[in-house]
């Protein structure tokens, strides 16, 4: 006897597309995007608090939490996640943080801005980062390995010849406030280098911070005098002359792989080292797409086409699509709804004019960054379950107002989202697909 059909699934994340419902204006409500729209009328919507109520949550936190694994579960913190999709060995004993190239006063330590303005090429921060890499730390006995990834960011890893080291530290970068393993948003913040600190009475702790302090010391005092900022500071461009370090963890999360938490084959297409560090931690299978200088419609197209291609021989393909995050935290409304209009057309039309296979659609936000904020929020993300051949009365759009008043109601953990859709697809409760 033939088993019944069932839906592959395509669950999609927009990072940071959501507002917040008190904003003047929203871009999800104001965006022209026929495509998702027209998923939303054979589905049921929502809103989703990824982490929990009252909780800013950075992506890796919540990428991980929408894919099944809650954070005070398996959460280890950022930098080891980062180390392995960035491809930086990590050993047990070392600790990994994420890193970002900054502008500072040099005499005050004031932050005059966290990202380089957005101007730092990836060529250039890949030679900034060769001179950091390497750096010997307490007389020889402690070591720095250093790689830039996209951009302004990158990744650090300290080590002690003699020593463990412990991920409970706090942050350099004042934008973010450590909580155990996490690391939340702050609203508000004084803008200037901080010193790290111990977060427990522990040797390796301390050991850890005074490694880190020592490591930003040397790297101010590298950056300032290195060519690469001489040529920016003639072109009246900002230095990138400090390194933030954030998000310290001494280990990967000890995660069961995806496959045999959820009985699905799964495949990612995923753009940030940390998203590709959370599927590599979880086994799932990953297909490459490159990003770095080409033309972000290009990259949509072939995001879109890669995921059908993906979908032939897989139950679930997640996949990340930046964009509508970065005008969230320039504040730049009218950008934000751009990005969610190219990725309605260049990516949904590409998809759904070419989609082959017989797909479910799983659609939210990893969280919300308000224009209006310019940082992570703790305000709920809307969620759609879609399905064609199964749903025939949905809401006719996607965005937070209408989600408010959805039938899925308000939903307390992203890790409950896979569950729920499984549950409300039709025959996945006989079996994965194809066996």
């Amino acid at each position: 006897m033939a088993r019944p059909r069932r839906p592959r699934i395509m669950f999609v994340v927009l990072d940071g597309a959501a507002d917040n419902l008190e904003a003047p204006r929203r871009a999800l409500e104001e965006a022209s995007k026929p495509n998702i729209d027209s998923l939303a009328a054979h589905g049921e919507c929502g809103l989703l608090y990824v982490v929990g109520r009252g909780i800013a949550p950075e992506s890796d936190m919540a990428v991980m939490s929408l894919l099944g694994y809650e954070p005070s579960r398996y959460y280890t913190g950022r930098g080891p996640l980062e180390a392995l999709g960035a491809g930086v060995e990590f050993r047990e004993g070392e600790v990994a943080f994420r890193a970002n190239f900054a502008t500072i006063d040099p005499e005050t330590r004031r932050i005059l801005d966290r990202r380089v303005g957005r101007s730092l090429s990836s060529e250039e921060a890949r030679e900034l980062a060769k001179a950091l890499d390497g750096m010997e730390l307490a007389g020889g006995e402690g070591y720095a390995r250093f790689k830039a990834t996209i951009g302004h960011r990158g990744v650090l890893v300290l080590g002690h010849r003699r020593s463990r080291l412990s991920g409970m530290v706090s942050n350099s970068d004042p934008a973010y406030e450590r909580r155990g393993y996490m690391s939340v948003a702050r609203e508000k913040y004084e803008p200037f280098l901080a010193r790290v600190e111990p977060l427990e009475d522990t040797p390796e702790a301390r050991l850890t911070a005074e490694l880190a302090n020592e490591f930003i010391d040397e790297a101010l005092e590298i950056l300032d005098r290195h060519h690469i900022n001489e040529v920016r500071r003639r072109k009246k461009l900002p230095p990138a002359n400090a390194v933030l370090i954030r998000d310290a963890g001494d280990r990967l999360p000890p995660a069961e792989p995806f496959r045999e938490k959820f009985g699905l084959r799964a495949a990612s297409i995923v753009e940030m080292p940390v998203e590709r560090g959370i599927v590599r931690a979880i086994g799932m299978d990953e297909v490459p797409v490159k990003v770095e200088g080409r033309d972000r419609r290009d990259v949509l197209r072939e995001e879109a086409v890669k995921a059908i291609e993906a979908l032939r021989s897989h139950d679930l393909v997640y996949v990340h699509l930046k964009g509508p995050d970065e005008p969230g935290h320039d504040g730049d409304f009218e950008k934000k709804v751009d990005a969610i209009e190219d990725i309605d057309r260049y990516f949904f039309g590409t998809l759904l004019d070419n989609l082959d296979v017989d797909t479910a659609f799983i659609i939210t936000s990893d969280h919300a960054t308000p224009w209006t904020l310019k940082a992570h929020s703790a305000d709920p993300v809307p969620l759609l379950i879609s399905y064609e051949d199964y749903y025939i009365d949905g809401p006719g759009r996607f965005d937070e107002r209408i989600c408010q008043s959805g039938t899925l109601g308000v939903i307390e953990g992203g890790w409950k989202v896979i569950p729920l859709a499984l549950k409300k697809l039709p025959n996945w409760s006989q079996g994965i697909l194809g066996g």
